[in-house]
C-alpha cells in the first residue's frame, strides 16, 4: 500500500510538539541511550522500535488503569496503549532526525461486534515509508521491525470491513488525541476510542 502523506513538508515529519516532545529531557536520555550502540541510523530506529515494544507495556494486555499520550509520560511511566506508544516511538526516531509519520488501520474490536482504529507509525528511510507497529507482542502479535515488507501486529481483512488508512499524518490525528486526553482511565478510554476516522 503506497502512504500518502497529509503534508508534502518533511520536515513536519520531524517536528516536536506538546505530544511528540522529543526536546524532554526524558526522551533526549532515552535517545542517547539507544544511539550509543548503534552503528548507524537503521540500526538506531530498530533498537528504538524494539525498546517501545518490549520495554512498554501494551496498559490493555496487562491491566494497567493508567492512560498516556504525551511521549516523554509514556517513557517515563513505561504505560500506554497503542496510540501512546507510536507516540513515543515517533519521539525517539524525530529525535534522531528520522522523518516519523502516523498511520491508522481500522480492525474488528475484540469481541467482533464493531471496529476500532488502530495506531502505528511509518518511518523513511531510502525515500520511501515503511509501516512499523511497537504495540507490543503476545501470543498470536508477532510484530517486527522491517523495511523488506510489513510485519505488522495486525494485518487488516478487507472481509471483516478492516482496512488500513493510507493516510501518513505528521501528527497524531485529533480524533485519537481527544480521545487520549478525555479518558479519566483505560476502562473509560475503551469505550470512547475512535471507530472510523
Amino acid at each position: 500500500m503506497e502512504l500518502i502523506q497529509n503534508t508534502p513538508d518533511l520536515s513536519a515529519y520531524l517536528a516536536a510538539d506538546e505530544v511528540i516532545d522529543h526536546h524532554h529531557p526524558r526522551v533526549r536520555e532515552t535517545a542517547a541511550r539507544l544511539a550509543e550502540g548503534a552503528a548507524d541510523s537503521y540500526a538506531y530506529a530498530q533498537a528504538a522500535y524494539e525498546f517501545v515494544r518490549d520495554t512498554v507495556p501494551h496498559s490493555q494486555d496487562v491491566g494497567d488503569p493508567r492512560v498516556t499520550w504525551r511521549a516523554s509520560d509514556v517513557l517515563e511511566r513505561r504505560t500506554g496503549i497503542c496510540y501512546a506508544k507510536a507516540h513515543a516511538l515517533a519521539a525517539l526516531l524525530r529525535a534522531e532526525d528520522i522523518p516519523t509519520g502516523f498511520a491508522y488501520q481500522r480492525l474488528a474490536d475484540d469481541d467482533g461486534e464493531g471496529h476500532v482504529v488502530h495506531g502505528l507509525v511509518a518511518v523513511r528511510f531510502h525515500g520511501s515509508w515503511h509501516r512499523q507497529d511497537p504495540r507490543g507482542n503476545k501470543p498470536g502479535v508477532d510484530a517486527r521491525f522491517s523495511l523488506d515488507g510489513e510485519q505488522l501486529a495486525f494485518v487488516a481483512d478487507p472481509e471483516c470491513s478492516e482496512l488500513d488508512y493510507p493516510v501518513l499524518y505528521a501528527e497524531p490525528h485529533p480524533a485519537v488525541l481527544s480521545a487520549l486526553k478525555a479518558a479519566t482511565d483505560r476502562p473509560h478510554l475503551w469505550k470512547t476510542l475512535p471507530t472510523a476516522l
